[in-house]
């Protein structure tokens, strides 16, 4: 397979599906509110756990910088990694985004995600 193809003709079966979230969910390292949204997108993907991904305006993006860290998932596309830097501590690319996703989860661009359970870095959802 070549650099970066998406695996969606070998494995039609595979499913990413993005649903919108109405719950409000928060995101904090530490003390620290890092997102909140009512806007979020709960991705189901095959053979994974239910990911919760944030829309950028919802995020406290001045708290991420930017890392070279990059991976590829061949059903999404290459992910890139922000490191957070807040008063309450730094958690290494612990936020990821698709900023070109493949076109079947084009509505994954301008959102993020978090490696909640990381460290100090916790998730709270409410009705």
């Amino acid at each position: 397979m070549p650099r970066g193809e998406s695996l969606y003709d070998e494995y039609p079966d595979h499913r990413v599906d993005l649903e919108p979230n109405g719950a409000r969910v928060r995101v904090f390292l530490g003390q620290k509110e890092i997102a909140d949204s009512r806007r979020t997108l709960l991705v189901k993907e095959t053979k994974h756990d239910p990911v919760v991904y944030f829309p950028r305006e919802d995020v406290r993006m001045d708290l991420l910088e930017p890392t070279t860290h990059e991976t590829f998932c061949p059903f999404k596309g290459y992910a890139s990694y922000w490191t957070i830097r807040a008063d309450s501590g730094v958690e290494e690319n612990a936020v990821w985004s698709y900023e070109d996703p493949f076109d079947q989860v084009s509505g994954l661009r301008d959102y993020v995600s978090f490696y909640v359970g990381r460290g100090a870095l916790r998730q709270r959802s409410e009705s």
